[in-house]
This record gives C-alpha cells, sequence and structure tokens, in this order.
C-alpha cells in the first residue's frame, strides 16, 4: 500500500489510472457493487487516500462518466471534421458519425455499460449532471437527423433512437475472432436506414 506522501506517480497520472480501475470495476460490479476501498485496493492505495483525488464515489464516477463521453464526442467530431472536408451528404455525414459511435464503443470495452442510462437509475446530486453530458453528445446526432430529407411522417426522434439502439447493441455480439469489422458492422446497420428513407423526402 502506499500514501500520497510517499507516491511518485505524477498526480495527474494516479487520477488517470484511478479511472481506469473504477471503470472496469464498476463495469463488472456495477456502481453499488463497487466500493471506494475496492478502488482504492486496485491501484494499491490505502482507502482514505482516494479521497484525496475525489471527494466521494459520486464526483468518482461522474468523473469516469465525462471521460468516457468526452471520448466519444471527440471521436464523432473528428469523423464529422473529416467529413466535411470531402463531397459528403446528410447520409455520409450520418454514416460517418454512427461509425465513428460504433467505434468507439467497441474501443471502449465493458465501459460501454457505464453510458448507458440503465446504469447508475436515478441519483439525486449526479444524475441531472449526467444528462447534460449525454444530451450534449447526442444533440450531435439530433442535428445530422434534422439535416436529412425524410418524408413528412416519420419521426425523427424515434429514427434516431432507433440508430442508437441499433448501434449500442452491437457490442454485446461484436467478436472479432468471428470477422466482425466495426466499420462494417456501422455501414451495414446504416444501409438498412439509407434503404428505407434516403432519396425518399417529402
Amino acid at each position: 500500500m502506499t500514501d500520497p506522501d510517499t507516491e511518485t506517480t505524477a498526480p495527474g497520472n494516479r487520477r488517470e489510472e484511478l479511472l481506469d480501475r473504477a471503470g472496469e470495476l464498476m463495469a463488472a460490479k456495477g456502481y453499488d457493487g463497487t466500493s471506494m476501498r475496492d478502488i482504492a485496493s486496485a491501484v494499491g492505495m490505502l482507502p482514505g487516500s482516494l479521497y484525496y483525488h475525489f471527494e466521494s464515489k459520486e464526483a468518482l464516477f461522474l468523473a469516469l462518466h465525462q471521460r468516457v463521453v468526452a471520448v466519444m464526442e471527440a471521436r464523432v467530431s473528428a469523423a464529422l471534421a473529416a467529413a466535411d472536408d470531402g463531397d459528403f451528404g446528410p447520409w455520409d455525414r450520418l454514416e460517418a458519425a454512427a461509425t465513428a459511435h460504433l467505434e468507439g464503443l467497441i474501443e471502449t470495452g465493458n465501459l460501454v455499460a457505464i453510458v448507458s442510462p440503465e446504469f447508475l437509475g436515478e441519483r439525486e446530486g449526479i444524475s441531472a449532471q449526467i444528462r447534460v453530458e449525454r444530451r450534449r453528445y447526442e444533440q450531435i446526432f439530433r442535428d445530422l437527423f434534422s439535416a436529412l430529407s425524410l418524408p413528412q411522417d416519420v419521426d425523427r426522434t424515434l429514427l434516431r433512437l432507433h440508430l442508437f439502439g441499433a448501434l449500442n447493441w452491437a457490442p454485446i455480439w461484436f467478436d472479432t475472432a468471428r470477422g466482425h469489422d466495426a466499420r462494417t458492422v456501422a455501414r451495414q446497420i446504416m444501409g438498412v436506414f439509407r434503404t428505407a428513407y434516403e432519396g425518399k423526402g417529402a
């Protein structure tokens, strides 16, 4: 065990290590099943020393959630920036974002569970902050769907949720050993939506 006075790891690196281990533990055991003592033990730290970095488990989880969402947001934004450099239409831009989203989910591994709306449930004090993070990310896709030319009777919100449902479920069955490739899977999922709606706007 170590203590803050004897640690040689830089504070920023130590914080990132704590978030890494906390993410692994919470994804495996759930929020309620993971204690601050569990997290401290996973990094060889005295339980009390953990509070030097995070004042509570809620604060630690919020930092973890913010980090995961920020990484996903940066990935999707980069994909859209690259699309803007080419001759990409609204559907092409949506496909670029969807592909980046799925690749991010696959690469974050078990951390995908943490950003699920069902993972934490309602928690006084942090649920509202988490919703703000999630809505900011989802706004990227709301804007992309707003740019699509769709039949008047199509509910864009439902269509967006259908896409998220398909993309977010994919990591459950995704298996590189079976030849799965995130980009190909995303393209096939988007193909269903494009075949049904592209070029059929009012």
